[in-house]
């Protein structure tokens, strides 16, 4: 009896182990089953973030991608207004050169102290801008995200603002051209010349003469520009200078 009792007991016990190692097994089961259920979301997170990731990478490229496109254009556009506007000039050297040539030489009189009919060149230091308002955008200056450099200088004013000439000249165009709207360009003798855009209106016509400070132009946003205001050139032998070297800084 006692044998089998001591079986028994031995049995009862070895079943006992067998349960517990059983629920350790299981226990150990369900925790590799939450780590591999937490890895598995963890890696669906990570996919996620990722995909996102990607799409925002794509996003910004083509972003990227289209911004330079579009700066090419305007480099484009901006070169060929540019190229155009210097054509013009060019061309219009031309004639007055023609012109001067066939009128023979041209006694030049000298300014007397406080003139402001003289040569244009006299007026350097003497000069005042064409239009009031704020000077966004200097000589040389970078323009937009072209990255191209202004030939003269962009002044923000109120449409319809008066513009008025440099220096006293002769108009020499006085017309809508592309890029620049409404321009007028004034000869000051001696192969300088000003020019102005963006104009609302024009109030002057092809050959008047104009005298320092008169009124030539409305200020506008022709041509294309986004705001309003005067772009404003001076150029000697068809070359481009800094208009602000010869402004009177008083």
């Amino acid at each position: 009896m006692s044998q089998l009792s001591r079986a028994g007991a031995t049995i009862i016990a070895s079943y006992r182990a067998s349960v517990i190692e059983l629920e350790t097994l299981r226990r150990e089961a369900s925790a590799k089953a939450d780590r591999l259920g937490e890895i598995q979301r963890t890696q669906r997170a990570d996919r996620t973030r990722l995909f996102a990731e990607q799409r925002a990478r794509r996003r910004v490229l083509e972003k990227v991608a289209v911004d330079i496109r579009r700066s090419r254009r305007e480099i484009g556009v901006l070169r060929a207004d540019a190229a155009r506007l210097a054509k013009l000039v060019e061309e219009i050297g031309r004639v007055l050169a023609r012109r001067d040539a066939s009128r023979g030489v041209q006694i030049v009189k000298v300014p007397q102290p406080g003139a402001v009919n003289g040569p244009f060149a006299a007026q350097r230091g003497r000069l005042r801008l064409p239009v009031r308002g704020e000077l966004v955008e200097r000589y040389g200056a970078r323009r937009g995200a072209s990255g191209a450099s202004s030939k003269g200088l962009f002044i923000r004013a109120t449409e319809g603002t008066t513009v008025r000439a440099i220096a006293h000249g002769q108009v020499v165009y006085a017309d809508w051209m592309r890029g620049f709207g409404n321009l007028l360009i004034i000869d000051h003798g001696d192969a300088y010349m000003s020019i102005y855009a963006y104009n609302e209106a024009l109030l002057k016509q092809v050959g008047d003469p104009v005298a320092m400070g008169e009124r030539v132009a409305m200020v506008g946003s022709t041509g294309g520009n986004d705001q309003s205001g005067l772009y404003f050139e001076v150029r000697h032998m068809g070359k481009t200078f800094d208009p602000m070297k010869w402004v009177d800084a008083n």
